[in-house]
């Protein structure tokens, strides 16, 4: 099931504009942990890049800050010529303001070449990180256990694979430039405030922490609103989600009026939460702007009366102005920074722990070798339960020779499809052994096992690619003839033939043209040309129709001479003619024979088998 409540975005404190970072951030639990582990793991691969744009980011802010004061010179070069000019003297040296002029675009100029050379590598660094913890994940997902994604949803699983990791290389190429850059630009232009006045410099940071002060009154008034505003947008797109993927049955219920209803209900909810964050965003500008003017008055009230006393010139005035604006903005900038820090850790911290989730043990010293195995199967006292403390296998015992055919049977929740898992070691018995032809399967590797067995679900699964790279997925190697004779067996050749392309159709964008049933028939086609020497059948016929599950049902019959096959299924009339028939109930095998032994025990087997008659048959005269 898809998740209902978005993530928040990264966010923080406001920039100078309303509407600016005032979001709710989800926290990382460990921010430290998970910052050390970045650093060893995976920075310090790139340390000296890393170094390159330490040492281009500060040289770039250095050369942006030295600007204001060498434009402050032009400007009072222009002033004393003017009051010269008026006092009879020679005016205004423009020779001298040239070369000022010249001085600072060529200091403009390196420093956005070295803006642009760390920028660069930086970008480098950050997507090469991505790449790589991307392919980690995909290397990961082949090596965990059923375990692991039986306990979680698809969402659970794709959203580290997207958001997390987009998350986290957005926010490391914006914060690490940030934060040396605003580090630099606060120090650097406190420096310069000061070489020009002290006194203005206090005035200037006297004005700051109301400033500061006000700004988190409004925060913390804030972040209630943009939690209920992400909460509700949650509960809206579920609401729409859910709508959406059931439109059907709410046509056929006339559900559209109470749909209509409880959208307008929850969209009413969002509406007057986003109304009231937008709004306390919106107030920072203002009040960050009123704290600016105030210091700029006072800067200038000042620093007039230092001109007149002959403290300071008039070009001073106008760099400490430029300083006092390049000050109040890398303070804003590290608060987001912040922010975006604290949801970059927390992006990281899923993806940690899934990267570090326990794998299973794909190669062992020593494996059985498969070649030359029949599939003889042996089930020697098996207990096995997802959760230790709730055992539903509780002592399976069972020879299967090689060649039969085995149908498992039973209720819902009685254990047939755990044993296949079982079988296939997707989980591990927690008491007793699973032989094949005598030897135990946890001393076969996991992929040279798995090749033993051919397996059709009840849920298909085809890929994007062509039909003939679908039936070939288990035998990459297949010659076309090959393919062609495996689709003739599953009864699915003349349907492909009559597709547009045939064999060569994409299934991702014309997967319309085939029904559950068709899909159902190419994967038992992919399952006939591996040539498995045990098979297993889940529920393989459920999407099929009569007919075709007759053709079906005989193909199968020819392919599963000589092999070992395990077949689950509900419709008990799919398998009676099974060497073979397991009933289970509750973890254990309570009755077992073939069709015609069990209907004369008259037992467990035969009141499930006469319930289905029935129930057929009132479908059949009710038509």
């Amino acid at each position: 099931m898809a998740e209902k409540q978005q993530r928040p975005q990264p966010g923080g404190m406001p920039g100078p504009g309303p509407g600016h970072g005032l979001k709710q951030v989800e926290k990382a639990k460990d921010f430290k942990g998970t910052a050390k582990k970045l650093i060893k793991k995976y920075l310090m691969d790139y340390k000296w890049k890393l170094v390159i744009v330490i040492i281009f980011a500060v040289a770039s802010t250095i050369f942006t800050i030295v600007g204001p004061k060498i434009l402050g010179n032009a400007t009072t070069e222009i002033f004393n010529g003017l009051v010269g000019k008026l006092s009879g003297g020679a005016g205004i040296d423009f020779g001298k303001i040239a070369t000022i002029l010249f001085t600072l675009l060529g200091l403009y100029t390196i420093s956005t070449l070295f803006s642009a050379v760390q920028s660069f590598t930086m970008t480098n660094v950050s997507q090469k990180l991505t790449y790589r913890l991307r392919n980690d994940i995909s290397q990961k997902i082949n090596k965990l256990p059923m375990k692991y994604f039986d306990k979680r949803t698809n969402g659970e699983v794709l959203s580290i694979i997207t958001n997390d990791i987009d998350t986290f290389s957005q926010n490391m190429n914006q914060s690490i430039t940030q934060i040396i850059t605003s580090v630099c630009t606060i120090i650097g232009v406190l420096i310069m405030m000061l070489s020009i006045s002290a006194s203005m410099t206090l005035i200037s940071l006297l004005i700051l922490p109301f400033t500061v002060i006000l700004v988190r009154l409004i925060v913390k008034k804030s972040q209630k609103y943009f939690k209920a505003q992400q909460d509700y947008l949650g509960h809206v797109n579920g609401q729409v989600e859910e709508i959406y993927s059931g439109h059907n049955i709410v046509k056929v219920f006339n559900g559209e009026e109470k749909a209509v209803a409880e959208f307008k209900k929850v969209n009413e909810q969002l509406y007057h939460s986003g109304w009231k964050s937008q709004f306390m965003s919106g107030l920072m500008f203002p009040i960050m702007r009123l704290a600016g003017n105030v210091g700029y008055v006072g800067i200038a009230i000042l620093g007039g009366y230092l001109a007149v006393q002959g403290k300071i010139t008039v070009g001073n005035i106008q760099s400490f102005t430029q300083y006092n604006r390049q000050f109040t903005e890398p303070i804003n900038q590290i608060a987001q920074i912040s922010s975006m820090l604290q949801a970059m850790a927390a992006a990281l911290e899923r993806i940690f722990e899934f990267l570090e989730e326990p794998e299973e043990v794909q190669q062992i010293a020593n494996p059985v070798n498969t070649q030359g195995l029949k599939g003889n199967v042996t089930f020697e006292h098996v207990q096995f339960g997802y959760d230790e403390d709730k055992i539903i296998i509780k002592d399976f015992n069972q020879t299967v020779k090689d060649g039969q055919k085995v149908a498992i049977v039973g209720p819902t929740g009685a254990g047939k499809t755990t044993m296949v898992k079982l079988l296939m070691r997707f989980y591990d018995v927690n008491a007793g052994a699973i032989l094949i032809d005598g030897n135990n399967i946890k001393d076969f590797n996991r992929g040279d096992l798995r090749k033993m067995f051919g397996m059709v679900l009840q849920d298909t699964w085809l890929f994007g690619g062509t039909i003939k790279d679908n039936i070939k997925y288990g035998k990459p190697d297949a010659t076309d003839e090959e393919v062609f004779e495996a689709a003739k067996a599953a009864h699915v050749h003349h349907f492909i033939q009559t597709l547009p392309n045939g064999y060569n159709m994409i299934i991702d964008e014309e997967a319309g043209n085939i029904s559950q049933g068709q899909k159902q028939l190419l994967t038992i086609a992919r399952v006939i040309l591996t040539n498995p020497q045990i098979l297993i059948l889940d529920e393989a016929t459920s999407s099929i129709d009569t007919r075709t599950e007759g053709q079906i049902q005989a193909a199968m019959d020819n392919l599963m001479k000589g092999r070992t096959s395990f077949i689950i299924a509900h419709r008990l009339s799919t398998i009676k003619n099974a060497d073979l028939i397991l009933v289970m109930n509750e973890g254990d095998i309570i009755e077992q024979g073939t069709h015609e032994e069990l209907l004369q025990k008259g037992d467990f087997y035969a009141n499930l088998y006469n319930s289905q008659f029935e129930i057929e048959e009132r479908i059949i005269n009710s038509k």
